[in-house]
């Protein structure tokens, strides 16, 4: 059962102000995801192979060559703000 407390903790993580009627949404949506994951975890699998995609994947690789690149006045030129050389931005992390 998702009580209050998951759905707290699942918001927090995902930064998600809900309002009550959303809570409730998101209350019922979490159980349905569970539940899917229930089923699947009922499946019996011992015959399966593991696999790490679905699809056959072919990495496509270069050589690392340093080429020419844009000048750093260039690349600042379209910065809303630089300082000494980098490009200024506001901080993401904040203290709780």
């Amino acid at each position: 059962m998702i009580d209050d407390r998951i759905v707290d903790h699942v918001a927090r993580l995902g930064r998600l102000e809900l309002s009550p009627e959303e809570r409730e949404l998101f209350r019922a949506q979490l159980g349905s995801i569970l539940e899917h994951f229930r089923r699947l975890d009922a499946l019996d699998l011992t015959d399966v192979p593991a696999t790490s995609h679905v699809l056959p994947v072919a990495n496509v690789l270069r050589d690392d060559v340093a080429q020419p690149s844009l000048a750093r006045e260039d690349a600042l030129g379209n910065a809303p703000e630089a300082e000494d050389g980098y490009v200024v931005v506001p901080p993401v992390i904040e203290a709780e």
